[in-house]
């Protein structure tokens, strides 16, 4: 009976824990595919060399490394519809068996559950608890902080401690865990520089991640819309890859479009995919190259072209 199962899950919490922490590996549908992660990044992320190659790199460096000296801690920047969310999901599906639906992905959306800034010193409290609990169930847990730019300033130190090289923190292990930020800021900063080697003639292939990483630490950390304005997070250099996404031209998302086309069985129409993309807006005002949205309203779009 599921009382019964439930109560034995429980019950067998603490031996699961201190397997976890002795084992290299934790019975928590722990499955990283990286060969797969590779090709739907390839596949079906457009316009994103930097993240892509990233993302591969230090998710295959992390995974392979039966003991990390500490969790591996990206921030995805950049403008909205470029593809933070989307890959994120894409990186859980091939790490874990139910991907987002996994009980050890946990994800936090700073409207839903710290919606007051009056409460931030409770919510640092919980959100120690909540981590530390879960680590002790799965050091391979992954934490996933959504639209760190409606986090209230302060918050997200809170889990400063687990970020560190410090092996036990509140008696748990937490070097194998995975900690995510996603957010817009640093967004214009990034569609500068890619604005910049267009107007020198450079391809945006060109682009390497030294040209904005510590822009973007520097654009968070003094943004006062930034959940990590200020951040000791930042300060202490504890985010071991901030990922810029940059924006998406006519071409990718036209890429958009065709994918979302395949995915629901449509056939390819030239004319179909013309409409959607003339739809859209774009920026600056004068060279109108970058999708204001992304790819964000491609389907909305789509569904109303078809």
């Amino acid at each position: 009976p599921a009382p019964a199962a439930a109560a034995a899950w429980e019950l067998s919490r603490p031996l699961r824990a201190v397997y976890c922490q002795l084992s290299h590996s934790c019975p928590c549908a722990f499955q990283p595919r990286l060969d797969d992660l590779e090709l739907d990044l390839y596949r079906h992320v457009f316009g994103q060399h930097l993240a892509r190659e990233v993302i591969i790199d230090a998710i295959r460096r992390f995974t392979e490394d039966s003991t990390p000296m500490k969790p591996l801690v990206l921030s995805f920047n950049g403008w909205s519809g470029t593809g933070k969310s989307y890959v994120t999901s894409l990186l859980m599906r091939n790490l874990y068996r139910e991907g987002m639906k996994s009980s050890y992905v946990h994800q936090f959306i700073p409207t839903l559950h710290f919606p007051h800034a009056c409460q931030t010193h409770t919510y640092k409290e919980q959100l120690k608890t909540w981590i530390s609990g879960n680590l002790s169930d799965c050091s391979r847990s992954v934490f996933i902080f959504d639209e760190m730019d409606k986090m209230h300033p302060g918050l997200i130190d809170a889990i400063k401690p687990f970020l560190g090289y410090t092996h036990v923190m509140f008696g748990t292990d937490y070097r194998k865990a995975m900690f995510i930020f996603i957010g817009n800021a640093g967004g214009e900063l990034i569609n500068q520089v890619v604005l910049d080697f267009w107007k020198n003639g450079k391809d945006r292939e060109e682009i390497q991640l030294e040209d904005l990483e510590s822009n973007i630490s520097r654009a968070v950390f003094n943004n006062r819309n930034s959940g990590f304005w200020n951040a000791d997070i930042i300060n202490e250099e504890l985010i071991d890859y901030f990922v810029p996404f940059l924006p998406l031209k006519r071409n990718h998302v036209k890429e958009c479009v065709r994918s979302e086309m395949l995915s629901r069985g449509i056939g390819l129409q030239a004319e179909i995919i013309t409409e959607v993309v003339n739809s859209m807006n774009f920026f600056p005002e004068g060279e109108k190259l970058f999708s204001q949205m992304g790819c964000k309203t491609v389907s909305a779009r789509l569904d109303f072209s078809l």
